[in-house]
């Protein structure tokens, strides 16, 4: 009877576990996803905004190799890549009952990003700011999940057929919270001195490594606020194009920084108590060989010049890190107090 009762058991939850192992989630599998797409640049841009989408048909390729239709909702977004860039910058909605079965299913939401621009080099661009979301992984849990995408893209404004670029997908924000029982603060200014000070000091020396300082969590600016609980809000980063790492040709420096261009780094983080930022920068001297690691996944899609200058970028953030002088310098006396 036990036997009977166990095969049972077993039974039930193979039935109910391998559909659920069938679809792996979007983001858990990081192979990267082949999508398909046709429309008017042209048209997108004209046609769409912050709250206006359009019907389309994109196709993704599953693990058979097969290509699957979707209907999705779409729009263009962004600011300076939407008005200065030749691919636009994405964000796609799929219905509940369109991305059921599909490795979209959790997924209501996306971001996509593309190429700025139709140049040789310009993949190589969005590698890099893809590497800077993962290296974001690798010092910080806030983080937005990400999927390298190949597409296989055709603008109906020229005759020029189908074009492989390079692009990937950034998981929506509110999903981002849901992942930490959080809610993500658009309704009010949370001051940087309010944020919390570990997930804060991750931030702002993740931010001085790949030499980003576009970005405001006072003014939204490439940074989300997440409230954790009632007490505990944390910096959610994104959008790295504008950085010394990434250093695309079209990057440019804000007038409210006294930098020169992106290359120059610039701590902007707020000054916090001494001994949790030593804490941190121990954190981060201790990965440092986890961070070399994470570009090394991506150099097959690099030139040797562009892997070499990343290498060289980080390297000096790790001499200004292990040099209590330099990090005295570059950290400690140039934290912003208000």
């Amino acid at each position: 009877m036990k036997l009977r009762f166990a095969l049972i058991q077993l039974c039930l939850f193979f039935f109910f576990a391998i559909p659920l192992l069938a679809q792996e989630d979007l983001f858990t599998n990081q192979e990267t996803l082949d999508l398909k797409m046709k429309f008017s640049i042209k048209d997108m841009k004209k046609n769409t905004n912050d709250s206006t989408y359009v019907d389309q048909v994109i196709w993704y390729k599953n693990e058979a190799g097969e290509w699957e239709e979707l209907e999705v909702e779409m729009r263009t977004r962004g600011n300076f890549r939407l008005n200065n860039c030749y691919y636009p910058p994405m964000r796609l909605k799929v219905k509940k009952k369109e991305r059921k079965g599909t490795p979209f299913e959790n997924n209501k939401s996306l971001k996509l990003v593309m190429p700025c621009n139709r140049a040789s080099n310009a993949d190589s661009y969005v590698i890099k700011e893809l590497i800077c979301y993962k290296l974001f992984d690798e010092v910080s849990e806030y983080t937005f999940s990400t999927r390298m995408v190949r597409l296989h893209f055709e603008n109906e404004d020229d005759k020029k057929g189908e074009q492989e670029l390079i692009g990937f997908l950034i998981e929506d924000d509110d999903d981002v919270a849901d992942r930490f029982n959080a809610k993500i603060v658009d309704d009010k200014k949370i001051l940087g001195t309010l944020l919390e000070d570990s997930a804060a000091l991750r931030h702002d020396l993740f931010q001085l490594m790949i030499g980003n300082t576009d970005f405001s969590g006072l003014y939204k600016h490439n940074q989300k606020v997440m409230q954790l609980d009632e007490r505990t809000v944390v910096p959610l980063a994104y959008d790295f194009d504008m950085t010394g790492l990434v250093n695309p040709p079209y990057a440019q420096v804000s007038n409210l920084v006294d930098i020169e261009k992106v290359t120059d780094r610039l701590y902007r983080g707020f000054c916090r108590d001494e001994a949790i930022t030593q804490t941190i920068r121990k954190e981060f001297i201790a990965k440092e060989q986890s961070i070399y690691s994470v570009v090394n996944r991506y150099s097959d899609w690099l030139s040797t010049g562009e892997k070499k200058e990343i290498d060289r970028f980080l390297r000096d953030f790790f001499e200004i890190l292990n040099n209590d002088r330099s990090f005295e310098k570059f950290v400690v006396t140039s934290c912003r107090s208000y």
